[in-house]
């Protein structure tokens, strides 16, 4: 998010009914999913695949399809470009549409291109929308980039369009992560905040991936 105006700091055999395979992972994004001004190491989809992977399970290193201030409109073009065919990942997870509330765009567009980037999502996935997971969008209202401006206005504009992804998530049998909470606690814990002042650090993206990794040993297993 808020691409021009960040200037800072810039991933064997295991214990499954599929011995010897190597799963793979993508995940599309924005900022949030790079894991802006963090190590790449400490990013959610590297923190998700490390977990993983102390579980014994064999997982690839994750590829990201993110740019930092990306809408969904961007995010769609830059899956064009990334050029994917078919469904050849076991693992997706979308994370976008904090930088559609950080232009003023409106939830309806939202939910209209979101739903569109949840579909090409699932055509990537092996076992399609069983494997797919939708994360909530952070809250940066509470963030010190954010001290002088209307923070209790962009939490109900960061609601509204969590309400919307998670109600399409549901429509599509996807599984929804809701991490936004954890991003809230950032209003009182400066270690849950990354050195810009906006992201959230590697401390917080290990509670996100302390979500998803366990949803995705639930998919492994069929559970």
């Amino acid at each position: 998010m808020l691409g021009l105006i960040l200037f800072c700091c810039l991933f064997t055999s295991i214990n499954t009914n599929q011995p010897f395979m190597n799963f793979s992972y993508l995940a599309l994004g924005d900022s949030y999913t790079i894991g802006e001004c963090v190590p790449a190491a400490e990013s959610f989809p590297a923190q998700t695949v490390q977990q993983l992977r102390s579980a014994g399970i064999a997982v690839e290193e994750p590829r990201i399809i993110a740019v930092t201030g990306w809408t969904t409109d961007e995010l769609k073009a830059g899956i064009q470009q990334a050029g994917i065919q078919g469904n050849q990942y076991d693992f997706v997870s979308l994370l976008i549409g904090v930088n559609n509330q950080y232009r003023g765009r409106s939830v309806e567009e939202y939910e209209s291109e979101f739903t569109g980037l949840l579909q090409q999502a699932i055509g990537f996935c092996k076992k399609g929308a069983a494997q797919v997971v939708v994360l909530s969008i952070p809250d940066w209202g509470v963030t010190p980039f954010a001290a002088d401006r209307n923070t209790e206005q962009i939490a109900r504009e960061i609601d509204l369009y969590n309400d919307a992804n998670k109600r399409i998530a549901a429509q599509y049998h996807v599984r929804y992560i809701d991490i936004t909470p954890f991003t809230r606690e950032a209003k009182s814990d400066a270690s849950l905040v990354a050195s810009d002042g906006l992201h959230p650090s590697g401390k917080d993206y290990s509670r996100w991936a302390g979500l998803i990794s366990p949803v995705f040993k639930q998919m492994i297993s069929g559970k």
